[in-house]
């Protein structure tokens, strides 16, 4: 038997943890790229396409917190302490 090549939406929830409904907001908003299969609600999303998905939000998660650190780190430079030191008084 060839290896399975799509996802139901419950498979998807499933597999990032999230509810159907979720899933569906997902496919809705073209996020998660998925097709349509016979009748109402018969939404079939390509492993290759959740890998993709998934891969992209690890992306984004680097950026927020490379963006997290950056602020930090001139939080924490010793200009910032001496200028808030001096400000305090």
């Amino acid at each position: 038997m060839p290896p399975q090549r799509f996802l139901t939406l419950d498979d998807v929830a499933e597999i990032l943890n999230i509810s159907w409904s979720q899933t569906y907001a997902l496919v809705r908003s073209k996020e998660l790229p998925a097709i349509q299969i016979g009748g109402r609600n018969q939404w079939r999303v390509e492993i290759t396409q959740l890998d993709a998905y998934i891969e992209g939000k690890y992306a984004e998660a680097a950026v927020v917190l490379d963006a997290e650190h950056t602020t930090r780190a001139a939080d924490e430079s010793p200009a910032k302490q001496r200028s808030t030191a001096a400000e305090r008084g």
